[in-house]
C-alpha cells in the first residue's frame, strides 16, 4: 500500500520541480495576489487581540460577550465558506476574490469607529454585525483564492498553498504587535483605519494582475469521509487545537494586563512569540512528516499532549502550587506554538491517505473534500475557543480556564492513541492469521 503512495509522491515532487522552473507571468501574478490577500487579511484579523478586550470592557462588555464577538467571526466564516464554494462558478472566482477584499477592508475601517457608538447593547450589536460581515468577506476571498490557486497550479497545489502559509504566519505574527503599538501611540481608531485602507489599496492591484479563472463546483459528499472512525478522531484533534489557540484571543490580554501590568504594545510582543514558534518549526516538521510518514501518528499524539501540558503551565494550574511568572508564561506560549505545528502539520496528509485507503479517487475532488472538512472543524474550534475562554475567565479565572481548555486536546489525543493501539493490535492479529494459513500444508494425510 505504501509503495504506490511513495511513487506518487515522488512523481508529484518531480512535477513540482518541472513546473516551478517554467512558471508563467500569469502564475507569478496569481501568487502575488494570493500572498497579498493572505498577509493583509491575517493582519486585520489578528490586530484585535492586544487591546480590543480592554476597550470592550470600558464600553460595558463582559469577557463572555467579548469571546462571542471573537467567535462569531468563525461561525460566519464556516457557513459562508461552504456557500461560496458551492456557488463560485455562478459568482466568478475573480469577482469573489476582489469583492471579499473590498468587504473586509471596509469592515476593518468600520470596526475602528465603533468606539463612537453608545455603550452597552448598541456597541455590542454593532460589533457583532461588523465582525460577521467581515467574516463573509474573508470567506469569499479565501475560498476564491484556493480555487484560483488550484486551477493555476494543478500539479502542485499543496506546495503552493503551503508556501503561502508563510504569509499567513507573518500576518498573524505582525498583526498583534502592529495593532498594539498603533493603539498605544494613536488610540483605538488608527490601527483599524490604517490597515483597512491598506487592504483597499491592494484591490486595484489585484484587479489588474489577477487572471480570470472559472472554478468548478464540487459534487463530493463530506459525510462519507468524516464518518470514518479515524477521520472523526483526527477532526476532533483539529477542533481541539483550533479551540486552544483561539481561546487565547479574548483572555490573554486581560490576564497579562491584570496580572503583570503590561502595556498593549508589550502584549502584542507576547503574541509574537507564539506565532513565530509555529512559523519557524512548521517547515522542518513538514519535511520530517513527508520524509518519514510512519511517524505522523506520533507527531499528532505528542503534539496534543504537549499543548495540554503547556496550557496547564500557562497560569499555571492552581493544583501545581507554582507562582505565575512572565517568563514561564512566554515560554509556554512558545511551546504551544511548536506543539500546534507538531500536531497540526501531519493532520491534512493523514486524512488524505485515509481517504485514498477507503476508495476515494485520487485528485482535486478528494482534496477539496478534505480541505472542506479541515476548514469546517478548524472554524468550529475557532468559534468555541473564545466563547469557552471568555465564559471560564468570567466564572473562574485564567488559571482554571486554561487548565480546562488544556484538557480538551489531552482527551482527544488520548482517544486517537487508543485507536492507533487497537489498529496495531488488529493488524498484528490479521498478519498472524495469514502466517497460520501459509504454514498449513497444501495436502493433508
Amino acid at each position: 500500500m505504501t509503495t504506490p503512495e511513495v511513487a506518487d509522491s515522488g512523481d508529484q515532487n518531480e512535477n513540482s520541480r518541472e513546473e516551478s522552473e517554467k512558471w508563467t507571468k500569469s502564475q507569478i501574478f496569481t501568487l502575488i495576489s494570493a500572498a497579498s490577500m493572505n498577509f493583509s487579511s491575517m493582519v486585520c484579523y489578528s490586530i484585535l487581540g492586544p487591546f480590543f478586550p480592554k476597550e470592550a470592557v470600558k464600553k460595558g462588555v463582559n469577557a463572555s460577550t467579548v469571546g462571542m464577538i471573537f467567535g462569531c467571526f468563525s461561525v460566519f466564516n464556516l457557513i459562508f465558506s461552504l456557500i461560496m464554494g458551492k456557488y463560485i462558478v455562478q459568482i466568478g472566482a475573480k469577482f469573489m476574490f476582489v469583492a471579499g477584499m473590498l468587504v473586509s477592508g471596509c469592515c476593518t475601517i468600520l470596526f475602528g469607529i465603533l468606539n463612537l457608538a453608545p455603550d452597552g447593547p448598541i456597541f455590542i450589536s454593532l460589533c457583532f454585525i461588523v465582525r460577521s460581515v467581515d467574516a463573509i468577506g474573508f470567506a469569499a476571498s479565501t475560498t476564491a483564492s484556493f480555487s484560483i490557486l488550484a486551477a493555476t497550479f494543478p500539479n502542485n497545489v499543496a506546495t503552493v498553498m503551503g508556501s503561502l502559509e508563510i504569509f499567513t504566519g507573518l500576518g498573524l505574527s505582525l498583526g498583534p504587535p502592529i495593532g498594539g503599538y498603533l493603539y498605544q501611540l494613536f488610540g483605538y481608531q488608527i490601527p483599524f483605519v490604517l490597515l483597512g485602507c491598506v487592504v483597499l489599496l491592494m484591490i486595484p492591484l489585484n484587479m489588474c494582475i489577477l487572471p480570470r479563472c472559472d472554478g468548478v463546483a464540487s459534487t463530493g459528499s463530506f459525510w462519507q469521509l468524516v464518518l470514518i472512525p479515524k477521520v472523526t478522531l483526527i477532526c476532533l484533534i483539529i477542533f481541539s487545537i483550533s479551540s486552544s489557540i483561539s481561546f487565547l484571543d479574548p483572555t490573554i490580554s486581560l490576564f497579562l494586563i491584570d496580572k503583570f501590568k503590561l502595556k498593549p504594545g508589550s502584549v502584542g510582543l507576547v503574541f509574537l512569540g507564539h506565532a513565530l514558534a509555529y512559523a519557524l518549526s512548521s517547515p522542518f516538521l513538514g519535511l520530517l512528516s513527508d520524509k518519514i510518514p510512519r511517524i505522523r501518528k506520533w507527531l499528532m499524539l505528542v503534539g496534543s499532549w504537549l499543548i495540554a501540558l503547556s496550557f496547564l503551565l500557562l497560569g499555571p494550574a492552581p493544583f501545581f502550587h507554582i507562582k505565575g511568572q512572565l517568563w514561564l508564561f512566554i515560554s509556554m506560549l512558545v511551546v504551544t506554538g511548536f506543539s500546534l505545528s507538531l500536531c497540526g502539520i501531519p493532520l491534512f496528509p493523514e486524512v488524505i491517505i485515509c481517504a485514498y485507503e477507503r476508495g476515494f479517487e485520487k485528485g482535486l475532488g478528494t482534496l477539496g473534500i478534505v480541505s472542506g472538512i479541515f476548514g469546517a472543524f478548524w472554524c468550529l474550534g475557532s468559534f468555541v475557543g473564545p466563547i469557552l475562554g471568555g465564559f471560564l475567565y468570567d466564572k473562574l479565572n485564567f488559571e482554571w480556564a486554561a487548565t480546562v481548555q488544556g484538557g480538551i486536546p489531552f482527551v482527544f489525543g488520548t482517544l486517537l492513541g487508543v485507536y492507533y493501539m487497537v489498529e496495531m493490535a488488529h493488524k498484528r492479529s490479521h498478519s498472524g492469521n495469514v502466517l497460520e494459513e501459509e504454514r498449513k500444508p497444501l495436502i493433508t494425510n
